[in-house]
């Protein structure tokens, strides 16, 4: 299938590694012109060599941290005056830390809103423009699959994400007479550092072992094993093609078959 990528312009936020970078990879493969951003410029870097390398493209990158507006809008305004124009927009934001109810006070609920809610906003606030310009826009937002079903011990994760698909649904109202579609793709368990992270916690929460923690956890998912970043970026890529022309303001879970939830 021709997904229609070649020669469009991406954006795609925190990119530096994870599920950014896999999404952006996919793009690149497609033939897509890249930008990718992340608050490390070393991280940056690299992961824009190992791109060209695996896609054989071109990658731009730009220094962007999305708890900083005015970072947002220069970044954005960087990409598309180096791409003539923007027509796919990825939005992304590392989580916010786990934690329960009891272990957060407002500053805590307030970062965490600016860092996965309000990121999402300000991204989308900026390349608006740039979409309407391209008449086929697409908006991308990656979440998590606590859109469809809370996960435990990551309450505000649990709360902003599903702000997030909250924002997709209403945005691809009012998008769509300009030709944009939106959609959020969330994961399940995808094998990255921050899983990672999450199992090393819980381990030692719970005195067990790592091993112990995955084995657990894929025995919950139906397909029996973690997903790769690769997987995922496949999925983002289409929703944030021209092969995707009538699929708007829906949550798609990539999760294996973790969510039981209809």
């Amino acid at each position: 299938m021709d997904l229609g990528l070649a020669g469009k312009s991406v954006f795609v936020a925190a990119a530096s590694k994870g599920l950014g970078k896999a999404s952006a990879l996919a793009f690149a493969k497609e033939g897509a012109k890249v930008t990718i951003a992340s608050r490390n410029t070393e991280q940056l870097e690299k992961a824009r060599d190992e791109i060209r390398e695996a896609a054989g493209q071109e990658v731009g990158i730009v220094q962007m941290d999305v708890l900083d507006p005015k970072q947002i809008q220069e970044a954005i305004r960087a990409a598309a005056d180096a791409q003539g124009g923007l027509d796919v927009l990825v939005t992304n934001a590392g989580g916010p830390p786990g934690g329960s109810f009891s272990d957060f006070k407002d500053e805590d609920w307030e970062r965490g809103f600016e860092l996965t809610l309000l990121s999402t906003v300000r991204m989308i606030r900026e390349a608006l423009p740039y979409l309407k310009s391209a008449k086929e826009g697409r908006i991308v937002n990656i979440a998590s699959s606590s859109i469809k079903q809370p996960i435990p011990g990551l309450i505000l994760s649990n709360v902003f994400r599903a702000g997030i698909q909250g924002l997709t649904k209403s945005l691809s109202q009012e998008l769509a007479e300009d030709g944009i579609l939106i959609n959020t793709v969330a994961p399940g368990r995808i094998a990255t550092e921050r899983i990672m992270q999450l199992d090393r916690l819980r381990a030692d929460e719970q005195q067990r072992t790592v091993e112990d923690i995955l084995a657990e956890a894929n025995r919950q998912i139906a397909l029996g094993r973690t997903g790769t970043p690769e997987e995922f970026g496949r999925i983002v890529a289409f929703y944030g093609s021209l092969a995707n022309t009538y699929m708007t303001g829906q949550s798609i879970l990539v999760d294996g078959g973790l969510v039981k939830a209809l």
